[in-house]
């Protein structure tokens, strides 16, 4: 979906890196998903049109960040719709595992709400059936994903 002037007027707008980053991390708590998820930089504008949960981010430039042998591209303006434990319809995000890309659609987190230690976060791709899933806890902070999705990093077919 496009960022119209629209949905704007029915949106909370931010401006800058610092308040975009702090008002998209507790929409991520909010919403029950780790904010080891939001890792890049250089945001200009934020916005979450609360009524449909609709939420766009417009960066700098097409940033780039790897999670272990996983690179992650975002490109200048990535949006999805929230709801809790899920972002879905996402659009502007890409992952490469080895040599090949994947479009990022829906990321989920599956498990006791109450037991974060227990939820498993789940990536999946617009390529039918084809998933990563890690523990939550990986994604904490940037440095425990970065030490660890080695050993947890798994792609694997869904049966559908």
């Amino acid at each position: 979906m496009l960022v119209t002037e629209e949905l704007k007027e029915k949106a909370d707008v931010y401006y800058g890196d610092q308040v975009c980053r702090e008002k998209f991390s507790m929409l991520l708590a909010e919403i029950g998903l780790p904010s080891g998820l939001l890792t890049i930089q250089d945001i200009e504008e934020c916005g979450h049109v609360k009524e449909i949960g609709f939420v766009w981010l417009k960066l700098q430039k097409k940033r780039e960040h790897r999670f272990d042998n996983i690179l992650v591209c975002y490109d200048s303006v990535v949006t999805a719709y929230v709801e809790p434990n899920k972002i879905k319809n996402l659009t502007g995000v890409k992952a490469r595992d080895f040599l090949i890309w994947f479009n990022l659609t829906e990321i989920y987190v599956k498990g006791p709400p109450s037991e974060a230690e227990g939820s498993i976060i789940t990536f999946k791709s617009s390529v039918v059936g084809l998933s990563m899933s890690f523990p939550v806890s990986l994604f904490k902070g940037c440095k425990e994903a970065k030490e660890d999705v080695k050993e947890d990093k798994r792609w694997r077919i869904i049966k559908m």
